[in-house]
C-alpha cells in the first residue's frame, strides 16, 4: 500500500514536472524558428499545462479505466472554477474582459452542452447511446479547430505582449528536455492510474469517485499554480482565462483525443457532474450580476468554494 501511495505521489510530481520540461523545451526550439512569445503561449504553453489531463485520459482509456478517464475531466472543470478561481479570488477579486465574458466563457458553456448532447443521444452512425464514440471523437475536435481559429483572430487583434520571456536554451538541451518531459509524463501518468485503480479496488469506492476527486484535483496542479500565483502578483487577466481557456480544451480537445483511441463509455449517473460542470461555468457569469465592477471578488471567491465542498461531500455520499 505504502508503495502504492508513494508511486501516485511521485507520479503526480513527474506529470507536473514533466509538462513543464516539455513546455520548456519545446518554447525554445520555437523560439528558435521566430515563433513569438504570444504564438507560443497560445499553442505549446496552452497544449503544455493540458498534458496532464491527456495523458491521465490517455492511459485510462487503453486499460479500460473510463470511470477515471470521464471523472479525470468532468472533476478537473468542476474544480478548475470551484475551487482553483474561487480560492484565487479570495487571494486577489480577479477582474472578467470583455472578451472572456462575451466569446471564451460561453464557448465553454456550449462545449458541455455538447458533451451532454452526445452521451445521451444516439446518432445515425452511433451504436452505444451513452457513450464518446469515435464520431463524436471526430465532432469535438472540429468545434476545438474553430475555437483555435477564434484564438488566433484574437491574437491578431491585440498586440502581443508576454511578461514572461521565453527562455531560449540549446538545440541539444531542448531536445533532452523534450525527452524527459516526454517519459516524465507517461511514467506520471501510468502510476496515477494504476494508483487509482488500486485505492478503488481496496476501499470499494468507484473509478468515477477517484477520477472526480483525487485525479481531477491532481492533473489541476499547474493551472491551480498558474492562477493563484497571478492572483498573488495581480497579474488577473491570466488568472482567470487559464481556468476558461483550460475547461475548454478539456472538452473538446482531450476528450475528443480520448474517444478517438478507444470509444469512452459515460454512465448515467455522469450526468449530475455534467450538471456541476455547466453550473459552475454559468457561475461566472452570475458573479457578474451580483458582484461589483465586473469582478469576481472575494465574497464570490467564497461562494465557490463552499459550492465545490457541497459537491465534494455529494460525492461522498453518494459512495457510502
Amino acid at each position: 500500500m505504502w508503495l502504492t501511495i508513494t508511486l501516485l505521489v511521485l507520479g503526480f510530481i513527474l506529470l507536473i514536472k514533466g509538462a513543464d520540461i516539455l513546455v520548456k523545451g519545446a518554447s525554445s526550439i520555437a523560439k528558435t524558428f521566430g515563433l513569438s512569445d504570444l504564438i507560443i503561449g497560445l499553442t505549446i504553453v496552452s497544449f503544455g499545462t493540458s498534458m496532464p489531463e491527456l495523458i491521465v485520459n490517455v492511459m485510462a482509456s487503453i486499460d479500460g479505466n473510463s470511470g477515471i478517464a470521464v471523472g479525470n475531466i468532468l472533476g478537473s472543470n468542476i474544480a478548475n472554477v470551484l475551487f482553483i478561481i474561487g480560492f484565487s479570488a479570495i487571494i486577489f477579486p480577479l477582474p472578467l474582459k470583455s472578451s472572456t465574458v462575451l466569446s471564451e466563457i460561453p464557448f465553454s458553456i456550449a462545449a458541455i452542452l455538447l458533451v451532454g448532447f452526445l452521451v445521451n443521444s444516439e446518432l445515425p452512425i452511433d451504436t452505444n447511446k451513452h457513450e464518446l464514440s469515435i464520431s463524436d471523437g471526430i465532432l469535438l475536435l472540429f468545434f476545438f479547430s474553430l475555437f483555435m481559429a477564434y484564438i488566433f483572430k484574437l491574437s491578431k487583434e491585440k498586440e502581443a505582449i508576454s511578461s514572461d520571456e521565453t527562455i531560449s536554451y540549446s538545440t541539444s538541451k531542448s531536445i533532452l528536455y523534450i525527452i524527459l518531459g516526454c517519459l516524465g509524463l507517461f511514467l506520471g501518468g501510468k502510476w496515477i492510474v494504476d494508483g487509482a485503480v488500486y485505492f478503488a479496488q481496496m476501499f470499494g469506492l468507484s473509478e468515477s469517485f477517484i477520477g472526480l476527486t483525487i485525479v481531477a484535483v491532481g492533473t489541476s496542479l499547474p493551472e491551480l499554480a498558474t492562477s493563484a500565483v497571478a492572483a498573488y502578483r495581480k497579474n488577473t487577466d491570466i488568472a482567470v482565462g487559464n481556468v476558461v481557456g483550460s475547461n475548454i480544451f478539456n472538452l473538446l480537445w482531450i476528450l475528443g483525443i480520448s474517444s478517438l483511441i478507444k470509444p469512452l463509455p459515460f454512465s448515467p449517473e455522469n450526468n449530475t457532474d455534467i450538471l456541476v460542470v455547466l453550473l459552475s461555468s454559468s457561475f461566472l457569469i452570475i458573479a457578474l450580476v451580483i458582484g461589483k465592477r465586473n469582478h469576481i471578488d472575494r465574497w464570490n471567491g467564497l461562494f465557490f468554494l463552499f459550492t465545490y465542498s457541497i459537491y465534494l461531500t455529494y460525492l461522498v455520499m453518494k459512495e457510502s
